[in-house]
């Protein structure tokens, strides 16, 4: 019997949110090793080398031997090179695997180093409010925020207010951006606008840059065909772990949960079912879908639907619009993982 995930409202203890900032399992084998430098974008080979040694510079004893200290500080150990690592680049460079990498060789426990998207940082803050945030983090080795976002100025300064105050406090900080889709040029200026927005923390970073095929050039992923509501339904019902909701009940609970639980809302569901699919009207609607794509994403569902296809789940206007970056992106997950789910749609023999 297929779950709702309307019908869902988790409650998320505070050590379970720290303790999710790690590399989402579609990450988790990922090593600098794994990553394949095109021999035609010298900037990508450099950046691995350059983010080997930064883990290097990371390793040390330090903290309390490998306990649990979600808020208790460690003595500052000895820093050596720069305190802040910025990959500039296009989609599809292998941003994310790298940034995973670094978190992955960084010789420290787990609860030690973390690992979150600039949107999971900043429900971070939202839920556990803003000091106990920096307490719970500023003993940390190393902070990797991937997709730091610049469309948002108010998200924008609270993070980097956060990110000061765990440089003063000697945590190593790694984050990544995206250019925008059909902006020509904004690749060579993502980083200026990074170093001006986090202002004071611009003499602790370096800037690498990482060349490669732009996502850019692609434009929007082409959605498979949507399947009908009986279809959606009858394979919801034979599919083990299976989530089974109407799109507009799910768009509206989705209000009632905060986004940080979002992970939670999916515990335990292998596969998601809507029914309904229909474009989004309102601009706080699409960005709590962006947020859920995000952790669908992140841990691999299929996603199987039925109505609207995802290409066509935001308007025009809005993948126009100061958040297109975020609809992009959404977009091209969806897309992903409804390819994924055409396997479910197919009557086992």
């Amino acid at each position: 019997m297929p779950v709702r995930l309307a019908g869902r409202n988790p409650e998320v203890a505070v050590e379970r949110l720290l303790g999710e900032m790690v590399p989402p399992p579609r990450f988790d084998a990922v090593r600098f090793s794994t990553y394949v430098p095109d021999p035609a974008q010298p900037s990508q080979a450099r950046a691995v080398r350059t983010l080997e040694e930064f883990a290097a510079g990371l390793g040390g004893a330090g903290g309390d031997g490998g306990k649990r200290s979600w808020f208790r500080s460690r003595p500052k150990a000895e820093r050596t090179g720069p305190g802040g690592i910025y990959l500039d680049g296009g989609y599809g460079v292998g941003k994310t695997h790298l940034l995973a990498s670094l978190w992955h060789a960084t010789d420290a426990p787990a609860e030690q180093k973390a690992f979150g998207t600039f949107v999971e940082l900043t429900n971070l803050v939202g839920a556990l409010g803003f000091r106990p945030a920096v307490d719970a983090l500023s003993g940390h080795r190393l902070v990797c925020i991937d997709e730091f976002e610049l469309d948002d100025p108010g998200d924008t300064v609270l993070v980097s207010t956060l990110l000061s105050r765990l440089s003063d406090a000697g945590v190593r900080l790694a984050a990544t951006s995206n250019t925008l889709p059909g902006r020509l040029g904004e690749g060579r200026f993502a980083a200026a606008d990074f170093m001006r927005e986090i202002q004071g923390l611009s003499a602790r970073f370096t800037s690498l840059r990482i060349d490669g095929e732009d996502y850019r050039h692609r434009g929007l992923p082409e959605a498979p065909e949507p399947f009908t509501d009986e279809q959606v339904t009858e394979a919801a019902g034979r599919t083990p772990g299976a989530a089974l909701d109407d799109f507009p009940e799910l768009a509206a609970h989705l209000a009632t949960v905060h986004p940080s639980r979002y992970g939670a809302l999916c515990d335990g569901v292998e596969a998601v079912f809507l029914r309904g699919v229909q474009q989004v009207a309102d601009q706080a609607t699409a960005l709590r879908l962006v947020v859920l794509a995000d952790r669908l994403y992140d841990r691999e569902v299929p996603v199987m639907a039925s109505g609207e296809p995802f290409d066509r789940l935001f308007s025009p206007e809005m993948l126009a619009g100061g958040y297109r970056k975020k609809y992009f992106r959404a977009v091209s997950r969806l897309t992903a993982l409804a390819r994924d789910a055409g396997r479910l749609a197919r009557t086992p023999e």
